[in-house]
């Protein structure tokens, strides 16, 4: 029962991307010779499937005929969305940079995913709260992951044209309605679209399907390789404007009046989109009901169609367009041009129904534009250290627009309503105040001007700047380093351990002569020795020849004195 909790460590580990994971950082690197191409197909997995929350609004009338709640309560999981998606990116934005892109698609992955699960759920119990919370609360944060995830990265691959890259990518979210809203209205049609059943069936196939499609683009991305860091400079060579020699992290660009004031810009530039796109449908049949050719509730859903052609169009082609122009210069063109659109909705809208619908296009595709501009905009004034981050931050802008333009558009034309009022003038007012917030948008786009050095990056710390910054090659470098710096110390203890080791023979080799010499001096006294007695006993020898010589001098003398 032990082996469990190894078992679950183990998936935790692969689930949150740890070092040894398939999500983690180091896995995702590109191999040499990877194709840039192939990174854009990756970012529009994940924004064509999560931009399904711009496709809604189909969900409403079904959900509010079986499960008997009002249009306000039907807007609930998509406001809440929105929301949750401009709070999880900026508060997940640095936590993004530093796990990769890989395991920021996983997880939008598994967070939209379950949202549209958990509401299916929610309609087959019949409780709508879990609806709520799962498409809102739980697919929100899927959402504003999914968003941000493949920005920095594209801009990582893209140098010189960071306007187009960012503009493929976002240019999926706002085309996925394209793909949702049939798909979505032929589920409904065949499950049933007064059904809880065949409601929460057609949340149960998106999730899964979309489940599968978001996949893709989690095994397709790749971060840039080191060889591909050093062919930066040929992608720049021709366009030296796009290169940018600074950087920014997150904590000190929001302390910058440059990112308040393009917080400004985004935020009015999406309140003046998003209040059309709403109420796109009424809007046109409310505007010229009362004139000679009324519209059909048929044609004002081709209306919404094209709105949202257009937004998708703009994304690409207005970001595309700020890569030549630049990002000033384009802002000036959706913010003032998109002022006179409105006054031109004012004043000669309702007279042709052309006019009006040509010109509410060019300001969705505006409001589009402004989305996919925003990010290269950031990395042309903060750099791309953190500029996931810092575009993770900036979304906030987008939350505080979802709810202030519906709410302005809808609280007044409810207003005028109850006084009576028809036509154009339930949105005269509303219009103004568009106009209104694009002039300010307008201001605070001519107010920016270059970050102050003092919130730059320092050189000396750019060694670690790029370690922080999510990039194979820094860590390879810095590991080089650090294996430098143990050789040298290695180095340096061998040189003291030999210089120890000799004055340990010298010792050794001084003790030895000692003992030597002690020997030398034993064997001579015992040799000393061994000759006192050798001539002691010669002596004794020769003492004893002597005495004898004598006992037989002695003798003869006696043996003569005898005779």
């Amino acid at each position: 029962m032990y082996a469990w909790p190894r078992i679950i460590r183990s998936a935790f580990l692969v689930t949150v991307g740890d070092k040894v994971g398939f999500l983690a950082r180091e896995r995702t690197v590109a191999p040499p010779g990877w194709n840039r191409w192939l990174v854009p197909p990756a970012a529009l997995a994940i924004h064509l499937s999560i931009g399904q929350a711009y496709a809604w609004s189909v969900f409403k009338t079904p959900l509010e005929k079986s499960l008997g709640i009002t249009g306000t309560q039907s807007a609930l999981p998509f406001q809440l969305g929105i929301v949750m998606l401009g709070l999880s990116a900026a508060v997940l934005g640095t936590t993004v940079e530093r796990k990769g892109p890989r395991w920021a698609m996983f997880t939008s992955l598994v967070c939209f995913c379950s949202g549209l699960l958990i509401s299916a759920v929610g309609v087959w119990a019949g409780m709508y709260w879990v609806v709520v919370l799962g498409y809102g609360l739980v697919g929100g944060i899927g959402l504003g992951i999914g968003y941000i995830s493949p920005v920095s990265t594209l801009i990582k691959w893209f140098p010189d044209r960071p306007g187009m890259a960012t503009g493929i990518a976002i240019m999926g979210f706002g085309g996925g309605a394209l793909i949702a809203s049939p798909w979505s209205t032929s589920m409904l049609t065949a499950f049933g679209n007064t059904s809880t059943s065949g409601i929460g069936k057609a949340f149960l196939i998106h999730g899964i399907v979309y489940a599968i499609f978001m996949s893709v683009g989690v095994l397709l991305v790749r971060l840039p390789s080191e060889e591909f860091t050093k062919e930066k400079a040929e992608l720049l060579k021709d366009r030296p404007k796009a290169s940018v020699a600074f950087n920014v992290s997150a904590n000190n660009a929001i302390k910058t009046p440059q990112f308040w004031l393009l917080w400004v810009v985004l935020c009015f530039n999406v309140t003046a989109g998003i209040g059309i796109l709403e109420k796109a449908a009424p809007m046109l049949v409310d505007f010229f009901k009362e004139s000679s050719t009324p519209v059909a509730a048929t044609a004002a859903t081709g209306f919404v169609a094209l709105l949202s052609a257009a937004n998708m169009a703009g994304r690409f082609v207005w970001s595309s367009t700020s890569d030549i122009v630049g990002r000033k210069n384009i802002y000036r063109l959706y913010l003032g041009v998109g002022a006179l659109l409105y006054l031109v909705l004012l004043t000669l809208g309702p007279t042709s129904t052309p006019l009006f619908v040509v010109a509410a296009m060019v300001i969705l595709s505006f409001y589009g534009g402004g989305f996919a501009t925003i990010p290269a905009y950031l990395r042309d004034l903060f750099g791309t250290y953190q500029v996931g981050a810092i575009h993770g931050r900036l979304l906030t802008a987008w939350s505080v627009a979802g709810v202030l333009g519906p709410l302005i558009v809808n609280a007044i034309a409810d207003a005028g309503k109850k006084a009576g009022h028809v036509g154009p003038d339930l949105y005269a007012t509303s219009f103004y105040i568009m106009i209104s917030l694009l002039v300010v948008g307008f201001v605070a786009n001519e107010l920016v001007r270059p970050v102050n050095p003092k919130f730059h990056e320092p050189k000396v710390a750019d060694e670690a700047v790029v370690v922080a910054e999510p990039e194979a090659e820094a860590e390879e470098t810095v590991t080089e380093k650090v294996a430098d710096k143990a050789e040298d110390d290695n180095a340096e203890k061998v040189t003291a351990v030999v210089a120890e080791v000799e004055v340990a023979e010298e010792i050794a080799a001084e003790a030895a002569e000692s003992e030597a010499a002690a020997e030398a001096a034993e064997i001579a006294a015992a040799e000393e020795n061994t000759a006192e007695a050798t001539v002691a006993k010669w002596n004794e020898a020769e003492a004893a020849d002597v005495a004898e010589t004598a006992d037989e001098n002695a003798d003869e003398a006696e043996g003569v004195v005898q005779k």
